[in-house]
């Protein structure tokens, strides 16, 4: 038993967590290798590896001729009779090779071949592991920048934030734990590349899929996401059990799940809606927190248009337009967004109200138009809660 090999071959399976089985392949080519660096050519070199022991043999099958014109591939008949009388002209000789006598060039080469074979192995392992995490999140150390990007260690491969893949105003320090989204990762001769992210807004829904149960047990499901990364996230989601509040399933006791999130988000804010088949009332709660008195959604044309209350426009549209666009990409509609006084001036009043459409929408539907509530606000309240709602 050649003890010493094995012994080899099973550190480094531990170790590198190659297969033994892919070691001895190496090893064998390694030989083979030595043998043409050593006589010139290999054609006819064969080697025999018993895994068991790790006990090897080399040999070169020779022919047996009268005349030897090439010794490497032939055997003269007097030879052969010497090995064994039975021989015969044409027949097969193995004719065992002593590894030791390997020149200092082959065995070189032959280290090389085998070094080379765990270097590929090591890659590819490395590469398997890290694509298996593809489309996932992952938790990395921040190493340094380079240039613009930033360098992140994930164990036992480095990772590449681009610019374009960075929240405007966040700064990281070495050292520092953060997660991030696996974008790609890329097979090449130095290992794998690997592209990460920390604006994509699969990375919101992964990481509620970690925090939240019911999320990541498929009982509550994240249907649409819009992010702008670093401001704001809006999520629109749905139970497959009526007894599962979706949105308070998210949120946790005293908002506990959302807010680890916000933080592990550095402080993006999170709305949290319920989804709804009706598009009418799915673009009433993704406007949220703006009061919405009436939505008139047309799914064809994939186009929307919405009444809210006067005091409520700024809010419903969001600062520089983020609530409403937000709104538009949760949803995929494009939203018209008007306030009352706007929609009379237009002469959209009578559209809104036309009766044939209350009946068959808003009376089936249970829907409540508000308008009555919005008549009858006082005008203190008004700009009491529009100063509120602006400050939020």
């Amino acid at each position: 038993m050649n003890s010493e090999l094995l012994e080899a071959l099973d550190i480094l399976e531990k170790e590198k967590n190659i297969s033994k089985d892919t070691l001895l392949e190496a090893i064998e080519q390694s030989l083979i290798q030595a043998c043409k660096n050593h006589f010139g050519k290999a054609d006819n070199v064969k080697v025999n590896i018993n895994p068991e022991t790790c006990d090897f043999s080399v040999y070169a099958e020779k022919t047996v001729v009268e005349e030897v014109e090439d010794d490497v591939m032939e055997i003269s008949l007097a030879n052969a009779k010497m090995i064994d009388s039975k021989y015969d002209l044409g027949d097969i000789v193995n004719i065992e090779i002593k590894s030791k006598e390997f020149g200092r060039i082959a065995t070189q080469n032959a280290k090389n071949v085998i070094l080379q074979k765990i270097r590929e192995e090591e890659r590819k392992i490395l590469y398997n592991q890290y694509y298996a995490k593809e489309k996932d999140v992952v938790t990395g150390v921040v190493q340094r920048y380079l240039g613009k990007n930033v360098s992140i260690n994930l164990g036992k491969a480095d990772a590449i934030l681009g610019e374009n893949e960075q929240v405007k105003g966040e700064v990281f320090k070495p050292t520092e734990r953060i997660k991030l989204y696996v974008l790609e990762v890329k097979d090449t001769t130095k290992g794998p590349k690997i592209l990460v992210s920390r604006t994509h807004p699969e990375l919101v829904k992964r990481l509620f899929e970690s925090e939240v149960t019911e999320v990541k047990d498929g009982t509550v499901e994240i249907k649409s996401i819009a992010r702008e990364a670093g401001s704001r996230t809006k999520i629109a989601v749905w139970s497959n059990d009526p007894d599962v509040d979706p949105v308070g399933a998210c949120v946790g006791m005293n908002g506990a799940r959302v807010n680890s999130i916000v933080d592990e988000l550095r402080g993006e804010k999170i709305d949290i809606i319920n989804w709804n088949e009706n598009p009418a009332l799915l673009i009433e709660n993704a406007l949220s927190p703006a009061k919405v008195i009436y939505v008139l959604a047309d799914p064809d044309e994939k186009t929307a248009s919405v009444v809210v209350p006067d005091y409520q426009l700024s809010l419903a549209i969001g600062k520089e337009g983020q609530n409403a666009r937000l709104a538009a990409r949760l949803t995929g509609y494009k939203i018209d967004i008007k306030s009352e006084t706007q929609a009379r001036e237009a002469g959209d009043f009578d559209d809104y109200y036309d009766e044939e459409y209350e009946d068959e929408e808003y009376e089936d539907d249970g829907y409540d138009d508000g308008f009555d509530d919005a008549e009858e606000v006082d005008a203190e309240d008004i700009v009491t809660e529009s100063e509120d709602a602006l400050e939020e």
